[in-house]
């Protein structure tokens, strides 16, 4: 049997050594959210069993139907961040406003997070997903939801769990990326990818083409050159329709995320500081890039706390053809 597991929590523990500055605070923080992530992933497994799948009632901010894991699961982490006493600032989908947490429960950290994404994919039990993406405050006085108004670059860290097969972390706090394993036998997440990169280029876009009559004509043209390529064979397609799971599987094969803004949803559809920013902090630390087209995802100042943004995010080759081709459009 393993006897010298190195758990996530060690990893963060020995990367943390490095910086004499550092205070510990962080690996609270992460071992919050990884608590959180462990009792989502239960109530995922025995959803079924439970009753937990379908419609809690209403709808969250951004007009999706609210699911009963979707509550659950925001409840779950807004209450372990709480009470981890070292966040200040709470971003969620599922919350209109920023949660401002209790003056003697408050540490420096602001936490955007999407609790359960992918949840329209809830009951046919694809894979579904966690994401979150951590910020110091940085201002003087009292929080307030203008605190969590940095770029993406700002980010001490940002991860995501994937609820598929098996669960898993992938996490970067801006020094590379690496995954780790849920092993329930133990109740801990084990490093199993080390130094995640993703592939100069890859073989597969992923986005939802059903949507293809309202994009613009970059996005078509693009589209276009993998499907109809002058030399060499075509792009395959692949899309879930989680987030998390499509990256994930765009960062270990390569290739092209896409969620272009259409005609329709001149902004984009996803959300810029719990969505687009922790996943492109991921994917740039792996080697790749993230960009609405016209700049990178990283370097947009947010205006408001649901801000909508597109995205282009995967293999660096792959993501600098579709801005080559916004810039001579």
């Amino acid at each position: 049997m393993e006897t010298n597991y190195m758990t996530l929590t060690r990893f963060v523990l020995t990367e943390q050594k490095k910086h004499p500055e550092a205070t510990g605070i962080l690996s609270q923080l992460l071992n919050a959210i990884l608590t959180s992530i462990k009792a989502v992933s239960a109530s995922v497994r025995r959803a079924g069993l439970q009753d937990l799948f379908g419609v809690a009632g209403g709808s969250n901010v951004s007009g999706d139907e609210v699911k009963k894991l979707d509550v659950l699961s925001n409840d779950l982490f807004i209450n372990m961040l709480k009470s981890s006493f070292t966040t200040v600032l709470l971003v969620s989908e599922e919350n209109e406003k920023a949660i401002e947490v209790e003056v003697e429960n408050q540490g420096k950290y602001i936490v955007c997070f999407d609790p359960l994404d992918g949840s329209s994919n809830i009951d046919c039990l694809v894979s579904i997903g966690s994401i979150f993406g951590i910020y110091r405050k940085v201002s003087d006085g009292p929080p307030s939801e203008k605190d969590a108004f940095q770029p993406g670059r700002n980010m001490v860290a940002a991860g995501y769990a994937l609820y598929g097969s098996a669960t898993m972390v992938v996490l970067s706090t801006g020094n590379g990326v690496n995954g780790f394993m849920l092993d329930p036998s133990i109740g801990e997440f084990i490093l199993t990818e080390k130094n995640m990169t993703i592939k100069p280029r890859g073989k597969i876009y992923s986005l939802n083409e059903g949507y293809e009559q309202y994009w613009d004509e970059p996005t078509k043209a693009y589209v276009k050159s993998k499907k109809f390529p002058k030399e060499g064979k075509p792009y395959g397609a692949r899309y879930i329709g989680s987030m998390v799971a499509d990256v994930h599987r765009t960062i270990c094969y390569g290739g092209i995320f896409m969620y272009p803004a259409t005609s329709q949803s001149p902004k984009g559809k996803l959300r810029l500081l719990y969505e687009c920013n922790p996943m492109a902090f991921i994917v740039e630390h792996a080697g790749g890039l993230a960009t609405n087209g016209h700049m990178p995802i990283l370097d947009i100042v947010p205006t408001a706390i649901h801000q909508r943004t597109p995205i282009f995010l995967g293999s660096k080759e792959d993501v600098q053809e579709i801005i080559d081709i916004y810039k001579n459009q």
